[in-house]
């Protein structure tokens, strides 16, 4: 089983400076190259530094290529409506050479309201833009030069320099967090990723199902493993552990519900986005609490020997997946991070890795 480690970025109650949450999140990521992580993600947000705070995680993993060696470098989510495709291929092989061919591309489709305004963008348009750009990009890193002429990117050929140092087959990735995104990642071949929501049987199987069967009806084989997202929080003693992870995981939803404006109705008219509109029924029908308690307990947090049992107890459900940990959330940052992911990295990694 393979270990990762990935960055939101996010400044809590904006209770630091810009600055200190990010020197912070450099820290913990470079120490995870040295501690054999198989690769250091970022996710890509904006205009929102409470929720996620990095406008380009090609940049920002390109400053981590300089500073570590082994660990692969992943862009857990460019969003690719927002972006130029263009851009994004040369910066992704750009990367690839500062990484000495360490590169890993993780793309994503939004789900922000307020992302795509201030981008002046039709979030109506989401799903096509990203099914065209998806497209371009992953032949642009292939080819060596990007060209297309689609309904909304027109572009001339033209030569990518430099070029990538090796086939991004592999090596990229999609966030796949609806049914549509799920079958979406099967069809293009790319293992799927998730942020844990809620339990595995009935929130997040379903979309797994999906992507494994349009994954074998396009390519003719199984489908490689899903790369699962969790809040950690890891600590010797349980209550303790609960306690921190649990105030953490909650404040991290809250901000959630804030930036997606989950509690809205703007999810059942827009275009692609009509299964998000069960979190707005979840809130209507549990309220608010009872939803942050069942995303809080989806985590996988507590003492080792806990967080080893939650992990088998998914594999029995999912089959074989990859863990990628976010250690630095709701809160949970400078010392407090620091000693949960050294635990986590001492008494947890060595054995999901043997699993």
């Amino acid at each position: 089983m393979k270990v990762h480690m990935t960055n939101l970025i996010q400044n809590y109650n904006n209770a630091s400076t810009d600055y200190e949450i990010y020197k912070d999140q450099i820290e913990l990521s470079v120490r995870a190259d040295a501690d054999g992580y198989e690769s250091i993600g970022c996710v890509e947000h904006h205009f929102d530094p409470g929720y996620s705070m990095c406008p380009d995680n090609t940049q920002f993993l390109s400053y981590l290529a300089g500073r570590t060696k082994n660990a692969k470098l992943h862009t857990t989510a460019v969003i690719l409506p927002w972006n130029d495709p263009l851009r994004v291929v040369e910066k992704i092989a750009l990367l690839d050479n500062l990484s000495d061919g360490r590169a890993m591309f993780g793309m994503g489709r939004g789900l922000a309201r307020r992302e795509y305004e201030g981008f002046g963008l039709d979030m109506n348009e989401s799903r096509e833009r990203f099914d065209e750009a998806a497209e371009m990009v992953m032949r642009g890193l292939e080819e060596g030069f990007v060209e297309n002429d689609g309904k909304f990117y027109k572009q001339k050929r033209v030569p990518v320099h430099p070029k990538p140092l090796g086939t991004f087959k592999g090596r990229t990735t999609m966030v796949a967090m609806s049914p549509d995104s799920a079958i979406v990642a099967g069809r293009l071949g790319l293992p799927m990723m998730a942020f844990i929501q809620g339990p595995m049987e009935t929130m997040h199987m379903p979309m797994i199902e999906d992507y494994r069967k349009a994954f074998k009806d396009t390519h003719g084989e199984d489908a490689p493993p899903p790369m699962m997202i969790d809040l950690t929080y890891c600590h010797n003693d349980s209550e303790e552990a609960r306690r921190v992870a649990y105030e953490a995981c909650t404040n991290y939803y809250l901000t959630c519900v804030e930036h997606y404006e989950f509690g809205g109705r703007h999810f059942e008219h827009t275009k692609g986005y009509a299964s998000y509109a069960a979190a707005k029924e979840a809130i209507d029908a549990m309220g608010i609490e009872t939803v942050c308690d069942v995303y809080a307990n989806a985590q996988i947090w507590g003492t080792p020997e806990e967080q080893i049992a939650k992990h088998e107890e998914r594999r029995a459900i999912v089959g074989d997946y990859e863990v990628i940990s976010v250690f630095q959330y709701g809160g949970i940052k400078g010392e407090t991070a620091a000693k949960s992911y050294e635990l986590f990295t001492r008494e947890v990694k060595p054995k999901l890795e043997k699993l």
